[in-house]
């Protein structure tokens, strides 16, 4: 169930910093998709998405300003 309650985080944070442009919400995104790429029960597919959202949305953070 934490697992359910991570995925839906940080969907929630992607997607909010892709409406508003808020660094923090990236930043937060990828912290909590760090913490589901080190799930023992992921498959290589998912965690290496994990992975690649993370790097990206860690690049995005420092480009883009907050407008919330």
């Amino acid at each position: 169930m934490i697992a359910n309650e991570l995925w839906a985080g940080a969907l929630s944070l992607v997607l909010l910093h892709e409406e508003t442009g808020c660094r923090h919400s990236a930043l937060h995104a990828a912290r909590l998709l760090d913490e589901l790429s080190e799930q023992d029960d992921l498959d290589t597919d998912t965690r290496e998405l994990c992975e690649r959202a993370s790097i990206r949305l860690g690049r995005q953070e420092e480009s883009h300003a907050c407008t919330a």
